[in-house]
């Protein structure tokens, strides 16, 4: 079962990890030497999205590796995942043990972009814990608006940096349209949370989310939850393993008895 957890460094890694790495000030995507080199060590392709056509004098910096490949960071998420998941069944044919990702994601600057970077991220999470890759998302922390990124960071169940803080709530994949949140929802991250789900709706017509590790989910989170199972016609929303007080919580809001699309399992 994968869990959320923090990282010392990128040599700690592991199959099927999703990283946000928030790089330092005068970090380079060179400073991930290790994590490219350690793909020849562990018989891992590495496949670097965007990083080798965007980052100018930095591209000698990388260093080569048995199997590196470089892709394009295509603006659409499904024709880069699809690229990717080409590169895995190309890998396992090939004999390697399984795939490395370093992408470097752009800051959005249209309207919607974030969100849209937010399912970008579930999308690449769903990816890493399905295929068992390792998926490392670099980010620049000056290069970004701060509540941007502290989203994007919830959609990474592992993060490393020593400037990393832990997001108010996570949520990832731990299987074929189930999600597990982790942390405390409520009125500061409910907007995140609300575009989350959203993004995770959008695929199936119904989703598990487990609560096994949420704290507290207050008002604004709950309707976060309920807006978001509304967004699109049809779509049903079933929580599993909720604490006992965030079961009180619902019921006490009225949610329990409401025709809802959004259940709480018992």
């Amino acid at each position: 079962m994968r869990a959320a957890r923090a990282l010392a460094t990128l040599d700690e890694v592991d199959l099927g990890d999703h990283v946000c790495w928030r790089m330092e000030p005068a970090a380079t995507l060179a400073d991930a030497r290790a994590y490219v080199a350690d793909g020849a060590l562990y018989g891992d392709k590495v496949v670097v999205i965007g990083a080798l056509d965007t980052v100018g004098s930095e591209r000698d910096k990388v260093p080569s590796a048995p199997g590196i490949l470089g892709l394009p960071d295509a603006a659409d998420t499904d024709v880069m995942l699809a690229a990717v998941r080409r590169e895995v069944r190309t890998a396992v044919r090939e004999g390697f043990r399984s795939v490395r990702v370093l992408t470097e994601p752009v800051p959005p600057t249209a309207a919607g972009g974030a969100e849209e970077l937010l399912a970008r991220e579930l999308k690449l999470d769903e990816f890493a814990s399905e295929s068992g890759a390792i998926v490392v998302c670099a980010f620049r922390p000056s290069q970004w608006d701060r509540s941007t990124l502290e989203g994007v960071a919830c959609m990474h169940p592992h993060e490393v940096g020593t400037r990393a803080a832990r997001p108010a709530f996570r949520m990832f994949s731990t299987g074929v349209d189930r999600w597990s949140v982790d942390g405390v929802v409520d009125s500061e991250c409910a907007a995140t949370f609300n575009a989350a789900v959203r993004a995770a709706v959008r695929c199936t017509p119904t989703v598990k989310l487990r609560f096994d590790a949420v704290e507290i989910i207050d008002a604004a989170g709950m309707h976060a939850l309920i807006d978001a199972a509304r967004h699109l016609p049809g779509r049903r929303i079933v929580v599993e393993g909720a604490n006992d007080t965030v079961r009180l919580c619902w019921e006490l809001a009225g949610y329990a008895a409401a025709d809802l699309p959004v259940v709480m399992a018992t």
